[in-house]
């Protein structure tokens, strides 16, 4: 492990969270201007079988895929091979079925497409062929008018966006993840693991009851969906207040947050996210398999320049979107696939873009300070999008500067 003396302050928050009962096993890195100031890591990955957490243990980090997702498909933008302001007919003429001939490539990776629910159950024959369920989603037609609100996508972003580059390419995200991002650059980062990764993959486990003597008794992780809590915004319709209604869409299996959230189920599997079924599937909104070091390392190459030209990340950070979530309820804010600060962001700086991914899970960059910030752990927040241990962390992180 290594702190730079510089970031005591990042080691004092994350030792206090082990103290407090807080983690179960946990990685937090931090580059600043291109150099690795924080690697810290501790805990248990595998409550089970009591297996320590590693320098080089991975974990599922849920909606912190779509982050990368977007990335290739940018990739792409700049090639020349796809229009972004254009409609995702040009690339993917079966999508103008039940009236999205309109709908644009921004409007996918932006959350305004109307699509944020797959309505036919999915089946676990299905997990795998991502084709097959974005055909599902080219069928239906928008819960709104696309472009009129933002609602988030949070399993039908990856299908949509990742069917638009299979259409360009021939090839999957979590392809071309490995041969142009992750394989290039040296990072441990997967969509689509392989087995001897999934063999060393930290065990998820929900809940936000304190651990007792480092062993939790909380469920597995089931992971499709848990209520978002803790943050409420202003401007609801109708002044509604956002915490009764996400209380409320959390109790009904009919909400648009739950059916957003809950297919396909990873609850068929034994073990929800656990299982190596999801570890392969490479789900392009939620499917990466990382260490923290891996997703930092991802936003400092695409901070510094690697990935992305400067010109093409200062325009994809932009905020496209800001306000209240059709599906969420929070306040949420995203630029080109990735998310600007809000409610379901909360970061110490308005400068800072990334993602979260359900549980607590964060990446993000800031090029104004030369920041690129990951942390992943194994006991997930009750919380869609978030957590305060990641906050705290990422706040140190600022006050360290």
């Amino acid at each position: 492990m290594h702190c730079d003396p510089r970031f005591a302050r990042v080691r004092e928050v994350f030792e206090r969270h082990f103290a407090d009962g807080e983690e179960l096993g946990a990685a937090f890195a931090v580059y600043l201007d291109g150099e690795l100031v924080v690697d810290l890591w501790d805990g248990v990955a595998d409550r089970h079988t009591g297996r320590r957490w590693q320098e080089d243990t991975p974990a599922f980090a849920y909606s912190c895929t779509k982050a990368i997702t977007a990335t290739v498909l940018l990739q792409l933008a700049e090639r020349g091979l796809v229009d972004v302001t254009g409609p995702v007919t040009e690339v993917w003429p079966e999508f103008a079925s039940g009236g999205k001939a309109g709908v644009t490539v921004e409007h996918l990776l932006t959350h305004q497409a109307g699509l944020p629910v797959v309505e036919s159950p999915v089946p676990v024959e299905e997990f795998g062929d991502l084709a097959a369920i974005a055909s599902r989603l080219a069928g239906q037609t928008p819960l709104w008018e696309p472009g009129t609100v933002h609602g988030y996508h949070a399993l039908t972003y990856g299908f949509l966006v990742g069917e638009v580059v299979r259409r360009v390419t021939g090839k999957s995200v979590g392809d071309l993840v490995a041969a142009e991002i992750a394989g290039p650059l040296g990072l441990d980062l997967w969509l689509g693991a392989p087995d001897e990764v999934i063999a060393r993959t930290a065990r998820l486990t929900a809940g936000d009851r304190p651990v007792q003597n480092g062993t939790p008794d909380e469920a597995e992780a089931a992971g499709d969906g848990s209520a978002p809590s803790g943050a409420a915004s202003a401007g609801r319709e109708g002044g509604a207040d956002p915490i009764a209604q996400i209380a409320r869409a959390a109790l009904d299996p009919d909400s648009l947050m739950n059916r957003a959230l809950g297919n396909p189920s990873m609850q068929l599997f034994k073990g929800g996210a656990n299982h190596p079924a999801i570890l392969r599937a490479g789900w392009p909104a939620a499917g990466v398999v990382t260490t923290a070091r891996g997703l930092a390392g991802f936003y400092q190459s695409l901070i510094a320049g690697d990935i992305l030209r400067p010109e093409t990340l200062r325009d994809a950070v932009r905020a496209r979107v800001s306000g209240p979530d059709r599906v969420l309820y929070l306040d949420s804010s995203f630029g080109l696939g990735y998310m600007r600060p809000s409610m379901t962001f909360l970061v110490p700086s308005d400068s800072a873009f990334g993602h979260t991914g359900m549980g607590g899970f964060l990446g993000l960059g800031d090029t104004e300070r030369g920041l690129a910030i990951a942390y992943v752990m194994n006991r997930m927040a009750d919380a869609a999008s978030g957590s305060m241990r990641a906050f705290h962390l990422t706040e140190a992180v600022y006050q360290s500067l």
